[in-house]
């Protein structure tokens, strides 16, 4: 069973930045996509970013295309989110997933196999 754990959230202003890191543990690392997820107060959980386990693909939500970036390093079987130009419409509660791989370039959405319990994010106006 593979553990993960959040952190690097925070308090930014509006135009700042955070890197979020998801710390994996228990399992074979390269084996599995992994995934970036955030939840608003009063809204649902959502798709953000993610990456295959090869570390060539990546998929991002609209909403933060083009200002959020994510990486691995498998050697250190960690994910980064690197959030750049955050709007206050950016905090939430993120969480890291993971999900088994079917191939070394599929990216997931959904469906995800094992959860970070989150870290959070505030970006003031």
């Amino acid at each position: 069973q593979v553990q993960l754990e959040e952190s690097g959230g925070g308090l930014v202003q509006a135009g700042g930045s955070l890197r979020l890191s998801c710390a994996a543990s228990g399992g074979t690392f390269s084996s599995y996509a992994i995934s970036w997820f955030r939840q608003a107060p009063g809204k649902e959980r959502e798709f953000v970013a993610g990456l295959s386990r090869s570390g060539a693909k990546t998929y991002f939500a609209d909403s933060v295309k083009g200002r959020f970036t994510i990486s691995g390093d498998n050697a250190k079987n960690r994910v980064y989110l690197q959030m750049n130009s955050l709007k206050p419409e950016d905090t939430a509660v993120y969480f890291c997933a993971v999900r088994r791989a079917v191939s070394d370039h599929s990216v997931y959405t959904g469906g995800m196999e094992y959860w970070g319990k989150g870290t959070l994010v505030t970006v003031s106006s």
